[in-house]
């Protein structure tokens, strides 16, 4: 190993090897290794040295990628079927996507520090809302095909209509049928696939799917259709456009109950299939049926109007398998991308953009049409398909011969989508392609609006019944950033409003939150990885198939399985793609009649969500007092469904952040009873180096790249969440209708929209593992339960520990216990959590999975420094409390129950309270140098829920 590739496992890795030294000793200990035999159990410690190269240096993997980037072939694709070519502003790429202010936030569950993303989120909300004509909508889903599942469910839950059937419309992009088929078979729904003029029976249909502008690119009028599934008490469900809803009556006004689509192409790269924000927007009826995250408007102590996530209770960690959705990662940073956009150009921008290309489309079309070319359509607004019999093939090769890829659908059919990159120089390539004059079509005079054309006649595109009236986009906010000088101080404004990695610590336990390295983000804006379209040909992609299998070998080496799928574009499709895999496998030996889901009291909230949405019966198992399952428990449970046990979810190390000695017991109780284990990856980053799921009883679990392997969380998505299993289930893992390669011909369909889920961000994970190595990635770990074991032992002087193992060692993270202090003093985990802001700091995972707890994770990528600085904060707080429970300060007066306090609430003019302005602000040296404000007071969650507005309020409300 060469000194710099050394030296980045030394700056990944926060402490020092004095550092190390110094906490070793603080916990009794001479060295890691006595740590490991002491926190991991025996069982299942793996010595045997992970098979991987050695560590490379930072330019040694950038020359790496751009060698891989540079085997993949940027063209113009035209393929369209919801993915588009973009122009990202500089102003958003530089100040969004390459910030960390921005990329390394967390999902914000604190409030009071995340207003600055918690506003763009709204603003997103309000566009999408506006543009499709819908009530509510909202932070964003994982993309366009898993948007028209969930909304599949949806209307499943909300309609009056008794029938199974679910219509969907043929014109929908066939990715998303795919995606929908595969959510609808474990549900039992039945998917009808069709035209809804001719092969709709409203009567059958509890609702329908239809596509607008279809996947070929024609409009047409869905009003009849939408009446007479209303009549028949079903629900509608309209996949649209965000750029073409500019032009086009939206879904709303034409009587949808819920809009589902992709924001991509508002300035987010195409990226090989993702990351994108996907959207659902609905009627306010349906709110509390909404999957995903939902932003609204409440109000501070000061009575000040502030942002927080609404109806809480919908989600998966409260509602568990009576959850609307198992969604617990959205795709917020591309939601934001995506908002920005349509701040900085505002509505006459769009309108603006949507005009040149479907003046460009028009163009095109009447030309093609003169010269012979059969139409499929003689409607449109970006999208042509042409019937070319017997021509389509020797076209499309044509075409990618000019360096455009078009989209070849059968033999006699072709496709085309232009987009807002469009130009001359595509225009006159296209003309050439098709036999046309190149040369004049390089003239068009493309630099005034409507590319300086008027047509005439009928091809226009748009029916006139179908030309958008209503206005949209009328907040201030979409009017008031469109110079590049206001839209940077917009994004400085907001960044500043929130607490990412980039300014402070964030200890959440079972979250992960780890270094993200500039070189390993590098990459993923290259043009090579950025500009590559899903559905281009795989000759093009040579460098993403490359790096892919290398990373589904380093993942498959790491957890000691046989097979690696990236589809997963979020941990929660990561958990439905290996429960899908154990379903199949059971059917496929004839045991369809095992459909019980063991899984712990202690689990995530999405494990029961996912064993539900894969047509699994959840069976709860009680854990013991010091937080394992409880085998007692467990082996009658297993006994009593011996006949129907499916499968068994567990996380490991536990929920609890503890290695339960017992763990491979229980597997193989799970394996005599002829069940799967299914063991949750949330917690891999206690594991890497050290034991491998695959090889201790594991027959299948999915990884949080966003957590262990270092794509950043962007404050609540994007994630990847990819699925890795036993040989024996392989067979089973997700495919795609679009590439074969993508999966085994025995798999149960897709699980996001593109082959290859969020493909644009795994240069981020392959840097990580070929930066760290072998012993790098053993060390990380090993520093990882080093840091969590040093803070349990500091803290644990002044707040119970909760959980421990046999030897007395926590695993990668650590509880801590409030309740006894809640009972005799009033403070609660939430002034503790608030108070932590005036300290500088995110708060621990709070009251999860015990009520009344708080949950911490240090990471190894956190300096013992921080490590410090955290820890003499939540030690000064718990002087705090004592201040409280001696008398001196009444609950309801302190600074904890009173936290977090803002910079206008200490400059009143009579300071009334029991403790001093300095203590509220500055409770511990240092913090005057870089002081954190938070912008809000804390912020009344039952008012929102109570009062919800979900989209941008008027500025008025913000006066004070």
């Amino acid at each position: 190993m060469n000194s710099t590739a050394e030296q980045f496992a030394d700056r990944h890795i926060g402490p020092s090897a004095a550092d190390v030294d110094h906490m070793l000793r603080s916990i009794g200990l001479s060295s890691v290794d006595e740590l490991l035999d002491q926190a991991v159990p025996a069982s299942i410690r793996d010595d045997k040295p992970l098979d991987l190269d050695d560590a490379l240096s930072e330019p040694e993997v950038i020359a790496r990628l751009r060698a891989l980037a540079g085997r993949n072939q940027v063209t113009t694709s035209l393929i369209g079927q919801g993915y588009y070519g973009t122009h990202v502003p500089g102003v958003i790429l530089r100040n969004v996507l390459e910030n960390p202010a921005w990329y390394t936030a967390y999902t914000p569950y604190q409030p009071e520090i995340s207003q600055g993303r918690l506003e763009a989120l709204l603003n997103f909300q309000t566009m999408v809302c506006d543009l499709t004509g819908m009530e509510i909508a909202g932070a964003s889903m994982l993309d366009e095909g898993t948007a028209a599942a969930e909304a599949m469910t949806l209307a499943r839950r909300s309609s009056r209509h008794k029938g199974n059937v679910f219509f969907v419309d043929a014109e929908c992009h066939p990715q998303t049928i795919a995606v929908v088929a595969t959510r609808a078979e474990p549900l039992g729904i039945e998917l009808v696939v069709g035209d809804p003029g001719a092969d709709l029976s409203p009567a059958e249909a509890f609702g329908v799917l239809l596509q607008h502008p279809g996947t070929s690119g024609v409009v047409r009028d869905l009003r009849r259709v939408i009446a007479a599934v209303h009549e028949a008490g079903g629900l509608s469900v309209v996949a649209t456009d965000l750029l073409a809803c500019t032009l086009l009556v939206p879904p709303g006004e034409l009587g949808a109950d819920v809009a589902v689509g992709s924001s991509q192409r508002f300035g987010v790269p195409i990226g090989f299939g993702g990351p994108h924000a996907g959207f659902l927007a609905t009627r306010d009826a349906f709110r509390r049926s909404l999957p995903g995250r939902l932003v609204g408007v409440s109000v501070d102590a000061a009575g000040r109007p502030a942002h927080r996530l609404a109806l809480q209770t919908r989600e998966q960690h409260i509602r568990r398998e009576k959850a609307t959705s198992n969604i617990c990662t959205a795709q917020v940073l591309l939601a934001v991308m995506a908002s920005m956009y349509v701040v900085y150009h505002g509505p006459e921008g769009l309108r603006s953009i949507a005009e040149r290309v479907r003046n460009a489309t028009t163009l095109l079309a009447t030309a093609l049409g003169t010269a012979g070319y059969r139409l499929v359509n003689d409607t449109w607004f970006d999208t042509l398909t042409l019937h070319t019999p017997g021509q389509a093939a020797e076209l499309v090769d044509r075409a990618r011969t000019a360096g455009i890829n078009l989209r070849r659908i059968d033999p006699d059919t072709l496709g085309l989508a232009l987009d807002e990159t469009t130009d001359r120089s595509v225009m006159g390539r296209l003309a050439t392609v098709f036999g046309l004059d190149g040369d004049a079509w390089r003239d068009v005079p493309i630099d005034g609006d409507l590319y300086g054309v008027t047509v005439d006649g009928a091809l226009t595109g748009i029916p006139e019944g179908e030309r958008r009236s209503s206005d949209f986009l009328t907040h201030p906010v979409f009017h008031e950033h469109h110079s590049e000088t206001e839209m940077l101080r917009y994004l400085r404004r907001l960044a500043d409003k929130d607490v990412a990695l980039d300014r402070a610590m964030i200890p959440l336990g079972s979250c992960t939150m780890k270094l993200n390295a500039t070189t390993e983000m590098e990459p993923v804006t290259w043009p090579e990885f950025a500009d590559i379209h899903p559905f281009a040909p795989l000759e093009q992609a040579e460098g993403y198939l490359a790096l892919i299998h290398d990373l589904e070998a380093t993942l498959a080496q790491i957890t000691g399985y046989d097979a690696v799928s990236l589809q997963p574009n979020a941990g929660s499709q990561g958990e439905l793609a290996g429960l899908l895999a154990i379903g199949a496998y059971h059917r496929s030996r004839g045991q369809a009649q095992r459909d019980v889901c063991l899984i712990p009291a202690s689990a995530h909230g999405t494990n029961a969500a996912s064993a539900v949405m894969a047509g699994m019966r959840v069976v709860v198992v009680a854990c013991d007092e010091d937080g394992n399952v409880d085998v007692d428990d467990f082996r009658t449970k297993a006994d009593a469904h011996a006949h129907d046990l499916a499968a068994l979810m567990v996380t490991y190390p536990s929920t609890h952040g503890v290695f339960e000695a017992r763990i491979t017991e229980i597997c193989d109780i799970v394996h005599s009873h002829g069940g799967q284990v299914y063991v949750d990856g949330a917690n891999l980053n206690a594991l890497v180096g050290v034991a491998r799921p695959g090889w201790f009883g594991g027959d299948v679990s999915h990884l949080n790249l966003h957590k262990t392997f270092c794509i950043p969380h962007g404050g609540g998505g994007p994630g990847v969440g990819p699925v890795a299993a036993r040989a024996h289930l392989a067979p089973f893992l997700p495919n795609h209708p679009a590439a074969a390669e993508a999966g085994p011909d025995t798999g149960p369909g897709p699980v996001s929209a593109a082959p290859w889920g969020s493909a644009s961000i795994l240069p981020i994970s392959y840097a990580y593992t070929k930066l760290m190595g072998p012993d790098g990635l053993r060390r990380a770990t090993a520093v990882a339960i080093l840091s969590a074991n040093y803070m349990a032992a500091r803290l644990g002087d002044h707040y119970p520990v909760l959980y421990a193992g046999e030897h007395g060692r926590v695993a990668h993270e650590c509880i801590i216990d409030l309740r006894g202090i809640t009972r005799t003093t009033g403070v609660t985990v939430d002034d503790v959590a608030k108070r932590l802001i005036d300290y500088g700091f995110h708060a621990p995972t709070m009251s999860f999975p015990v009520a009344g707890t708080l949950m911490i994770e240090p990471t190894e990528s956190e300096p013992l420094a921080e490590i410090d600085r955290f820890c003499d904060a939540m030690i000064a707080i718990k002087g705090e409390i004592d201040r409280v429970a001696s008398g001196e300060w009444a609950h309801d007066d302190s600074p904890l129950a009173r936290a977090p306090h803002t910079a206008e609430d200490l400059l009143v003019a009579d300071w009334d309270r029991p403790y001093s302005r300095e203590l509220a602000a500055y409770p511990m040296p240092g913090l005057r140098d870089g002081k954190y404000w938070p912008p809000v007071s804390r912020i009344d969650g039952g008012y929102g829920d109570r009062n919800l507005v979900c989209a941008c309020p008027s500025p008025e409300a913000f006066e004070t």
